[in-house]
């Protein structure tokens, strides 16, 4: 049998029940595809079945504003995916009548989607043969064919995308892309894989070679910055606080945030007291405490957060206008939403 032969036979008898498994609709399957990058399948769908309520279709998503798009989207992280999902919803139901794109090469010009969710989108709702490559992927036919050309350099790219496009079933590849999705993520896992009842166990170089924890080989990670985070959680007399939104092209663009003091290291609190910001913040008398004693590291790709939430009680302050009982009504991150939860806790 060849490859997606067997394929697809441990697909239709393993495949995973999913609700975008259930339609052709592009707009539900981009929904999915958006939402399942860089996030696993049981976090992403309470999210799409929150979000497919909310936002049943691309109209309701395009008159939406930004801020209740990235409140709903709070938890599941990387946020240029909500705003790039946003942009191009408004852009399907404004410029477009709300009639999605049927083909990749027209898939792809949307804001915020790359060639694998283009080929996801074009296969399995226009039945267009154009492969998937993603994690799973990669490590499929990595560990299946032995390849050990990095998967996030410019030859591995181009490389497994033309292995994955002369193994594609034309006739089904919705079906072939899916099924070999849901094997890399079932069955051929990146730890523990299930090599003694895998279908492709006789023909596997990688289990052959005992090469299964070798492969995928991915060029070296890049270098992590470390930053150090003080967010200034104010509470006046009157249980207001402040707020700001993020701007610019950084982390957590639109989101919103306590005022915050950045510095190189870990800061005290009477180093923090003195800093030029708090200063100015508050030149009238104020109590200060940290909260969390021990440092939080929020990680994410490319930098750690060292972050530590000081707690100020003062008077008054004149931008503080965000009243403490609707704090919740304003999309944070997540860092600050933990913050919050245990902050309420610990205030009741």
């Amino acid at each position: 049998m060849i490859f997606s032969n067997i394929l697809i036979n441990w697909y239709l008898q393993n495949q995973r029940q999913l609700p975008w498994r259930k339609t052709k609709n592009p707009y539900f399957i981009w929904l999915s595809e958006i939402m399942l990058q860089q996030t696993r399948v049981a976090q992403g769908l309470a999210y799409y079945l929150k979000f497919t309520e909310e936002f049943p279709t691309v109209f309701d998503l395009a008159k939406a504003e930004e801020s209740t798009v990235l409140k709903m989207w709070q938890g599941l992280g990387y946020y240029s995916r909500a705003r790039n999902l946003h942009f191009s919803a408004k852009y399907i139901a404004n410029e477009l009548n709300g009639e999605f794109p049927t083909t990749y090469k027209e898939i792809i010009k949307l804001k915020g989607i790359g060639d694998y969710t283009a080929s996801a989108i074009a296969s399995i709702c226009f039945n267009e043969s154009t492969a998937v490559v993603d994690g799973n992927v990669y490590r499929v036919l990595s560990r299946y064919f032995g390849i050990a050309t990095p998967i996030n350099s410019t030859a591995g790219i181009k490389e497994f995308k033309t292995l994955a496009q002369s193994l594609l079933d034309k006739k089904q590849p919705g079906t072939f892309n899916q099924a070999i999705m849901d094997f890399g993520a079932m069955h051929c896992k990146p730890q523990n894989p299930l090599c003694t009842t895998c279908p492709f166990a006789n023909s596997c170089i990688a289990l052959e070679k005992k090469l299964t924890k070798d492969l995928p080989v991915k060029e070296k990670k890049i270098k992590v910055t470390k930053r150090y985070f003080n967010f200034i959680v104010i509470k006046t007399n009157s249980n207001k606080t402040i707020l700001e939104e993020r701007k610019g092209k950084g982390i957590w663009q639109g989101l919103y945030q306590f005022p915050l003091i950045e510095t190189k290291k870990n800061s005290n609190q009477k180093e923090i007291i003195s800093s030029e910001e708090f200063q100015n913040l508050f030149p009238n008398e104020t109590t200060i405490s940290l909260f969390n004693k021990k440092e939080i590291v929020h990680k994410l790709s490319h930098q750690h957060l060292y972050t530590q939430f000081w707690i100020v009680e003062t008077n008054t302050v004149k931008e503080a206008t965000i009243s403490w009982k609707n704090i919740e009504d304003y999309p944070v991150p997540i860092l600050i939403a933990n913050f919050l939860e245990q902050y309420q806790l610990k205030s009741n």
